[in-house]
């Protein structure tokens, strides 16, 4: 890497690339260091706190409601803010990189929101990271229009979607952006890039600066992130409350502590979201050490699972209790491969959908604009003229602590076609990653990184308590490792290899790929567009 500028104490390492200079302007990265002096070291405690907290996990400690906040879930009286403009209707949001061409159909795709995505469905290079923050500029601006050189154009309709922006979460670090030679905590630059930029863009046309939060798991994270928006707006003089973000309730942690994430981001707090394939993920992960939490293949756990089905039904009820819009989980099927294929996953999606309109979700979420369709015409069915449902308060629904964590009464055994697919996935995702591809077409499909985590532990899982045999596994990886290579005669084999034995096949488990992937492989490297 060379140095491309500094300002202050704050370096940005890279090649320079086109434009680049109206993203990585003095003023934003003076805000992104005031941001990082004053947040960095509460974040390096909390990411402590959660290691600790993993260990005694996977030690036996349960999981249970805090005793500490019940006046707070007891208090019938606060409420989050109310929605915002632009986030009153919600009954279908997409969600992808913020990559050109697909925030063009992102945003013409008729779904209220569109939710860019810099974290799981982002290969976090440089490149990828300055060119997102300049297709929002470009998209609020109204500048995005352009033809490609085979001819076709892409041209923004009258009345797009709203944007909301999904920062890394606080794990990660930008190390293309240093100070005092320490990285920046992704989040702060994600966010902060995007504030500066686009808030007082966004409010001028009517809407404003919204987020989504991912992978929270308590909340004195949340009450991070608040924090992180009381000072930006005090800085750019924006009044306190304009920013508004949406949680995903996406680790099992999270999952015991939902009314107190609203509650910290009350005045900020635009509800939650099911962000199931991770929710999936952080369960295996925090509890893979121990043999009643060993699931079956995954394509097998499905949202009517009793533990899945007490995670999403406590959602709602949690959200409607405090005036939160509760958003459904992700539908990620790609329409096509013939008549017969395309009904059969527009049904699947229909089935979805109705489950969670009818639970009480007030929206949902899906991958592909081809599924936009099917998802309004199920909410359009429920909610009719209203906005949103958060009338129904779910009275009826009481989640215990043991019904979240119920995941001995999930039935059935990992198959070897289950050990395949995963293998099989988890190398086609890292390979596509490496090369600057987050959202990926697997299988019919649109993948990002939540796949190959939940893949990859459970392959851990399974070795670790011999649920599948070794030699199989070892067998079936090499197998698939080579028809990568020879699909992909550009597969980077050797680091795939290298990330799936160390993610998947090592002794102890680590926290996530990304974070591995990005220090070892990725640092320094420009993308490869699709």
């Amino acid at each position: 890497m060379t140095t491309l500028a500094t300002t202050g104490r704050v370096q940005v390492l890279g090649a320079p690339g086109d434009r680049h200079e109206e993203v990585l302007t003095p003023e934003a990265l003076d805000f992104i260091a005031r941001l990082d002096a004053a947040f960095t070291a509460r974040r390096f405690d909390l990411l402590t706190e959660r290691r600790r907290r993993s260990a005694l996990l996977r030690g036996g400690t349960p999981l249970d409601f805090s005793r500490a906040t019940k006046p707070i879930r007891s208090d019938p009286d606060w409420r989050v803010a109310r929605p915002a403009p632009g986030l009153t209707d919600r009954r279908v949001e997409i969600t992808g990189p913020p990559q050109r061409s697909m925030a063009v159909n992102a945003l013409n795709s008729g779904a209220q929101v569109w939710m860019a995505d810099f974290e799981d469905a982002t290969s976090p290079t440089w490149e990828n990271i300055v060119r997102g923050q300049l297709t929002l500029v470009d998209a609020i601006d109204r500048r995005i229009d352009f033809t490609t050189t085979s001819g076709k154009e892409y041209r923004l309709t009258d009345r797009p979607a709203t944007i909301m922006v999904r920062p890394r979460g606080w794990h990660l670090t930008e190390k293309h952006l240093v100070i005092d030679e320490r990285p920046v905590p992704a989040a702060l630059v994600d966010f902060g890039l995007y504030f500066f930029h686009c808030a007082r863009r966004q409010i001028d046309a009517g809407s404003g600066p919204y987020f989504y939060l991912p992978k929270l798991e308590n909340r004195y994270e949340a009450r991070l992130w608040n924090d992180v928006f009381l000072l930006a707006q005090d800085l750019l003089d924006i009044p306190r409350g304009t920013i508004r973000a949406t949680v995903l309730i996406e680790t099992i942690t999270a999952a015991f502590e939902m009314e107190e994430i609203l509650y910290e981001l009350r005045e900020h707090s635009a509800g939650l979201n099911a962000g199931r394939w991770d929710y999936l993920f952080s369960l295996i992960k925090n509890f893979a050490h121990r043999p009643d939490f060993v699931l079956p293949d995954r394509a097998t756990v499905t949202m009517t699972a009793p533990f899945l089905r007490a995670y999403t039904e406590l959602l709602v009820r949690t959200c409607h209790k405090r005036g939160a819009h509760a958003i459904g989980g992700m539908a990620a099927q790609i329409p096509g491969g013939g008549p017969e294929a395309q009904e059969a996953a527009l049904a699947k999606v229909r089935l979805d959908k109705e489950r969670e309109a009818e639970d009480g979700f007030d929206g949902s979420w899906v991958a592909h604009p081809g599924l936009v369709p099917v998802c309004r015409s199920v909410f359009d069915e429920v909610l009719g003229g209203r906005p949103h449902q958060l009338e129904r308060t779910r009275d009826d629904v009481h989640v215990t602590a043991e019904e979240l964590v119920a995941v001995r009464r999930t039935a059935g055994r990992p198959t070897p076609e289950g050990v395949r697919d995963n293998i099989a996935v988890t190398l086609r995702y890292y390979d596509a990653w490496l090369n600057g591809q987050g959202a990926v077409a697997l299988n019919g499909l649109m993948e990002d990184a939540a796949t190959a985590e939940i893949a990859r532990v459970q392959i851990w899982q399974w070795l670790k308590h011999r649920t599948v045999d070794r030699s199989t596994v070892e067998r079936v990886f090499e197998e698939e490792l080579a028809t990568l290579g020879a699909t992909y005669p550009w597969a980077r084999l050797d680091q795939v290899r290298d990330l799936f034995e160390r993610t998947a096949l090592a002794k102890e488990l680590p926290a996530f790929f990304t974070t591995e992937a990005y220090a070892r492989h990725l640092v320094g490297r420009p993308a490869v567009q699709a």
